[in-house]
């Protein structure tokens, strides 16, 4: 089974290809802005590094966000675009939450695990888990001071690519353990897709919004 994984939600545009459950290419790049005109170079290259085409896909996965109002929109277009250009792909979203927590080890544990996910803005996306890593709730977004409350008397461990400003300053929490990440893990997004279908849970891609679009009329 070949399972094409992609993701645009925030300053990266990731691409893996998976055969089975073994990864055959993965790209990642931080850019400036572009990363839904690469999306598609990308896919292609790694299609025809692997002597593929887009007919040979059995399934998509792909981050739904929270992110980039544009990045979010423009993963999810591609990946119903293809599901309707080929309707024998299977495809899924998953969002970027889930996708950071399945990085957290045993030993990372917490009492609560907190995913921040970076805004670009004062505030933070964030979703919490348990300590059995089930989600406490669906996410949203808080100010600092209104994680620290949220958290206050927990074990915590931090992960996603809001954890670095986060912590940028002492927040008097108790901190068990602190994961960095860039962006959301795309081997996680195609991992979790493929567990998706093995279940025959897809849940076909909407974009995953917290907050409404920034805009301005002139």
């Amino acid at each position: 089974m070949w399972t094409l994984a992609f993701d645009t939600t925030t300053s990266y545009c990731s691409v893996a290809l998976f055969e089975d459950k073994t990864a055959k290419s993965v790209f990642s790049q931080s850019l400036m802005f572009g990363q839904s005109e690469l999306l598609i170079v990308k896919i292609k290259e790694l299609l025809e590094e692997n002597r593929l085409s887009v007919k040979d896909l059995d399934l998509i996965g792909v981050c739904t966000g929270p992110g980039s109002f544009t990045g979010v929109r423009s993963s999810i277009a591609a990946a119903r675009t293809f599901a309707l250009a080929q309707n024998k792909i299977a495809v899924t979203g998953i969002n970027a939450f889930d996708a950071y927590v399945s990085l957290i080890e045993p030993k990372q544990r917490a009492e609560r695990t907190a995913v921040i996910v970076e805004t670009k803005r004062d505030d933070f996306y964030v979703a919490y888990y348990d300590i059995n890593l089930q989600k406490i709730e669906s996410g949203k977004t808080a100010f600092y001071d209104e994680i620290i409350a949220d958290l206050r008397g927990f074990s915590t461990t931090f992960i996603g690519d809001g954890v670095e400003r986060f912590l940028s300053k002492p927040s008097g929490l108790h901190l068990h353990d602190a994961v960095f990440e860039n962006c959301p893990p795309i081997k996680d997004i195609a991992l979790l897709a493929i567990k998706r279908f093995e279940d025959k849970n897809l849940d076909f891609p909407k974009p995953f919004y917290l907050k409404a679009a920034d805009i301005c009329v002139k």
